[in-house]
């Protein structure tokens, strides 16, 4: 319970720095935390379960809130970890863009890569 009120904590923090701030700004204040270690498959299902039922309760809690909210949970752990941007392929005139939190070459939130192009990474790993 704990640790689902510290994700609830996080998430409405990253989606009101992401209304306020840009998200270079939030991203730096994200990342400033040293995380060298790779997350156990435990700790990253933890994290990703935790954050997804957050975002539930913050209106406009996005990808982008979420993998942010969950790059700073896993980075108070040491856990490194990346957040992907991409474009979904084949929109036409319409792009839609989505990010996702990586760690370890497993994505943690944002669901599945297929059907995206991959613009750019940020983090530690």
């Amino acid at each position: 319970m704990i640790f689902l009120a510290r994700c609830l904590l996080v998430v409405t923090a990253v989606r009101l720095g992401l209304t306020l701030l840009s998200y270079n700004r939030v991203r730096s204040l994200v990342t400033r935390l040293e995380a060298r270690q790779c997350a156990s498959m435990g700790e990253l299902r933890r994290v990703a379960w935790g954050v997804a039922a957050a975002a539930r309760f913050v209106p406009r809690a996005t990808c982008l809130t979420q993998a942010l909210s969950g790059q700073y949970i896993l980075a108070r752990q040491g856990n490194a970890s990346k957040i992907r941007v991409g474009i979904e392929r084949g929109t036409g005139e319409q792009l839609k863009a989505h990010a996702w939190l990586v760690s370890d070459n497993h994505v943690v939130l944002g669901g599945s890569i297929d059907g995206f192009a991959h613009l750019v990474d940020h983090g530690s790993r």
